[in-house]
């Protein structure tokens, strides 16, 4: 079983549109049941009272596009606990990675990990909350996602 879970700033946009991505993907090639899928955000900028804000619409609507729900996600704060219960951490950029290193006090068992970096690029998944384009975030997300799938299935293979 591989437990992933997505991060980014808020879990509004960026790791709940991977989150859902890769659900959608694992689903379709039949190995949902080898994983357990989850995001978080390393603020609480989208957190009230201890409820998450739900995903934002402009990112709701552009996995709408591709025939993805998001459905009663909400935004989600990432906990130090959450270290021993996730295999991976998959953040959409180097602030991510430095915020969750903040939470976690290191990353000694290497489980950070850049997204893009399964596609082989060191680019970081730039957030449409400013720069408003959806699109583009989730076409970098689905490349990163697909070349993560890749990544369990030849790891698996070995």
């Amino acid at each position: 079983m591989n437990k992933i879970m997505f991060v980014c700033h808020g879990n509004i946009c960026r790791s709940p549109m991977a989150e859902f991505i890769f659900k959608d993907m694992v689903q379709k090639a039949g190995v949902q049941n080898d994983f357990v899928i989850a995001s978080s955000a390393t603020s609480t900028e989208e957190i009230w009272n201890g409820v998450g804000n739900p995903v934002y619409p402009p990112a709701k609507a552009e996995l709408a596009k591709h025939k993805i729900s998001c459905e009663g996600k909400r935004a989600e704060l990432l906990k130090k606990s959450d270290y021993n219960k996730y295999d991976y951490f998959i953040c959409m950029d180097s602030n991510n990675i430095r915020n969750a290193m903040r939470i976690f006090g290191g990353d000694p068992d290497k489980k950070l990990k850049k997204l893009m970096s399964f596609a082989g690029s060191d680019k970081d998944v730039s957030d449409p909350w400013y720069s408003r384009r959806f699109d583009v975030a989730y076409s970098d997300i689905y490349t990163g996602c697909k070349a993560l799938l890749q990544y369990f299935e030849e790891f698996s293979k070995n």
